[in-house]
């Protein structure tokens, strides 16, 4: 049976943005993060970040870097009885050509590879148009898109609701149920 995942981007949404996070001292989990991913978890979502991190292609950080903290983040989410399946990060810049960075579906694809996944089952939360833009490129019609301080075109977005936190993003998904 293929699996049915909540892709979630990372900054923005799951964490306080602050730009070009490496250090788990910096990493603030936005209010009800974890009750939300638990909510979407018990409905029978997997759970999968997707996140463009150029801050290695910059050089502001490196690639060992990002995975101490993804490390720090996930046994976080342990701790809360959440099960990360997986997560893909793009560790390009925005002018590299490359099929993984969004608003490109390229980590979407490479984890319905590597999971079996459902992508018309399946569901993407960002918080910039490039991640309604990678979901919907890789067959995810089902989008929300979070108010999170960035400045979002709520009149032209793609996304199928545009909401003010995750929690309100794992109502939205239940209601769809």
């Amino acid at each position: 049976m293929r699996k049915k995942v909540v892709f979630i981007d990372r900054d923005g949404v799951i964490n306080i943005e602050v730009g070009y996070l490496h250090k788990a001292d910096d990493f603030k989990f936005i209010d009800y993060v974890f009750e939300s991913l638990k909510l979407i978890q018990n409905k029978g979502f997997e759970i999968i970040i997707v996140t463009n991190q150029s801050g290695i292609a910059r050089g502001i950080y490196t690639e060992n870097e990002y995975h101490n903290l993804n490390a720090w983040m996930i046994k976080k989410f342990k701790d809360q009885h959440i099960k990360i399946l997986d997560t893909f990060y793009c560790p390009h810049g925005p002018n590299d050509s490359c099929k993984c960075r969004k608003p490109n579906p390229g980590m979407i694809y490479e984890a319905k590879k590597k999971h079996s996944i459902n992508l018309s089952e399946s569901w993407m939360i960002g918080d910039k148009e490039s991640d309604i833009q990678a979901g919907h490129s890789a067959g995810i019609n089902k989008t929300i898109l979070v108010r999170s301080g960035h400045a979002i075109d709520e009149k032209n977005t793609k996304a199928l609701f545009v909401v003010d936190s995750i929690k309100e993003c794992a109502e939205k998904i239940i209601q769809a149920l």
